[in-house]
């Protein structure tokens, strides 16, 4: 098969092209970066190097391909995080549509499935509805869970205060997931026909304050707790450490609705019946590493 692979080299991206060339099919990697050229092609991929919301360049590299890859990279540099999405998803669909590919994997997020209350994820659940607009597309909406890579955010806190704080936390549930599992459910679903429709992709549940301890035990601070502050502090918070403004609301609208367990209410009523390998416990060796 000729597949179309988004998001460059990253972190599910680069896995997930190792995977599709090692079993045999034709990889074109898509990167906003000309001097990731030599790194894609070393792979044993073609690089197609352009930008996403380029619906002409899309086109054309997706013209001929029997599947494609579509994820919209995260860009907390930009003041409307919905209309970035939705500029990504139009291109999305008009190239998909006029290059004919029919069968689309479609990176979207746990909670996708909500049109309010959930900051950040609210883009994705934009490029849902544009996607399923498609006709005679084989389309399936991948949901990871909570990023495993998100703990290593909160490295200087524990250095410097020794907690995790954010707007959720305690007993809070957190439905995680690591990168090589999602690129492994990615593989599955790119080979796959039909595919299913939604597919949440989640590598273990724990409450916070387990995470904290699973994470602490690894880095020799077996007390460390995962503390639940107001969305007022966690705000307050954020803009003493300096982080923008506009990037501010949506971590918070993000974290409440974790913490209301909103966020989680249609991975459970699908309840997955399996699960992905990697568990708090191996990625606390992972953080250990780096921490």
């Amino acid at each position: 098969m000729k597949i179309i692979v988004t998001g460059s080299l990253g972190n599910i991206s680069k896995p997930l092209a190792e995977e599709l060339i090692q079993k045999g099919h034709n990889i074109t990697v898509i990167s906003s970066k000309a001097e990731k050229q030599k790194d894609i092609e070393t792979l044993g991929a073609t690089a197609a190097i352009g930008s996403l919301n380029d619906a002409d360049f899309l086109t054309a590299t997706f013209t001929g391909a029997d599947a494609v890859y579509a994820m919209v990279p995260p860009n907390l540099g930009v003041s409307d995080s919905r209309a970035y999405y939705r500029e990504i998803g139009n291109a999305y669909a008009q190239a998909v549509k006029a290059s004919g590919v029919k069968r689309v994997v479609h990176l979207s997020s746990i909670g996708a499935d909500l049109d309010k209350g959930t900051g950040f994820i609210l883009g994705s659940h934009d490029v849902e509805g544009i996607l399923n607009e498609l006709n005679d597309v084989n389309l399936t909406h991948l949901r990871p869970g909570y990023f495993y890579l998100n703990l290593y955010g909160f490295t200087d806190m524990i250095k410097g205060m020794g907690i995790i704080g954010t707007n959720y936390g305690g007993d809070d549930k957190m439905v995680m997931v690591h990168p090589t599992d999602i690129s492994l459910a990615a593989a599955e679903e790119l080979q796959a026909s039909p595919g299913q429709k939604m597919r949440y992709v989640v590598s273990d549940v724990r409450t916070a304050n387990e995470t904290a301890q699973i994470i602490g035990k690894a880095i020799g601070k077996p007390d460390l707790k995962w503390l639940a502050f107001t969305n007022e502090q966690m705000a307050d918070g954020m803009e003493k450490s300096g982080v923008p403004a506009h990037v501010i609301p949506n971590f918070v609208e993000m974290g409440a609705s974790m913490h209301s367990g909103i966020l989680y209410k249609d991975y459970e009523a699908h309840n997955p019946a399996s699960m992905g390998k990697v568990k708090i416990e191996d990625f606390a060796k992972e953080f250990a590493s780096a921490f």
